[in-house]
């Protein structure tokens, strides 16, 4: 088993790569999240887990700077990512690949567009130089031999790894991967998740996760930040198998269980 690139980090690494300070989310009057907290670490596999409609995904589009937190702050390289303006606020975004739950592929577009598109955009690299980067971001991913084919011409789980290969063009130190397994059969679901643990130890990427689906939790997330829609806030921050075996919180008990039936919060087990 190849080892955890984390081991091998200097002391520059030793700060995290993105902190997550009493985090607030908020529409209007309504609060969606309130007083989240934690740290994420260079080469780190964090999953965002919970309920539907615990706003994991609110979380995630906060993250990303697609909207400012109604309260607190999100770091990225140790800088707000909402305060940054100009060339550093590009430098920022720069640091981070998305992946989206559709995989928001273009569709009159073959894969190898899709992925030399970023660059194209934000480099002023040649056209031969951006086809040789495009072509091994497709080949990491298993896709080199598709390069000219149209996203329908290929399967939901191809989609998916075609999307990963768009959002690691521009060789982000940050993936952030919505939903990945979502609409995918349990044998493609367990090929992306080997996936994600190959690209974590071959190039010391960092993955934000957002995921319900238990079997890849327990297989890739190295820890979870569990949040509950009932309580608005982050509940439980920890291991997989750790959370699921001994924490306290029946919520979290519950969901790291498939239990049917979740005891009010604070009742005995």
């Amino acid at each position: 088993m190849a080892s955890d690139p984390r081991d091998a980090a200097g002391p520059a690494e030793s700060a995290p790569i993105v902190r997550v300070e009493r985090f607030r989310a908020a529409y209007g009057e309504k609060v969606v999240l309130d007083n989240v907290s934690f740290d994420v670490a260079a080469a780190e596999i964090v999953v965002l887990a919970g309920g539907s409609g615990c706003g994991k995904s609110t979380l995630m589009k906060h993250m990303i700077g697609l909207y400012p937190p109604a309260a607190g702050r999100i770091l990225i390289l140790g800088e707000d990512i909402t305060q940054a303006s100009g060339v550093r606020r590009e430098a920022l975004l720069r640091s981070f690949g998305v992946m989206y739950q559709s995989g928001a592929l273009f569709g009159s577009m073959s894969l190898i567009e899709n992925v030399q598109l970023p660059l194209e955009e934000f480099t002023d690299l040649p056209p031969d130089a951006i086809e040789c980067i495009a072509l091994t971001k497709l080949r990491l991913v298993g896709l080199e031999q598709a390069a000219n084919l149209l996203p329908a011409e290929i399967s939901g789980g191809m989609q998916k790894r075609a999307a990963i290969a768009r959002a690691m063009a521009l060789d982000p130190r940050i993936l952030f991967l919505d939903e990945p397994s979502a609409g995918l059969d349990p044998i493609t679901s367990a090929a992306l998740d080997q996936l994600i643990i190959d690209l974590r130890h071959l190039l010391g990427v960092t993955f934000i996760i957002v995921t319900h689906e238990l079997p890849s939790i327990f297989t890739i997330a190295d820890r979870c930040v569990v949040l509950d829609a009932a309580r608005r806030t982050m509940v439980a921050l920890g291991a997989p198998a750790a959370l699921r075996d001994a924490s306290p919180d029946p919520f979290v008990h519950a969901f790291f269980n498939r239990e049917a039936k979740v005891p009010p919060a604070g009742a005995a087990r």
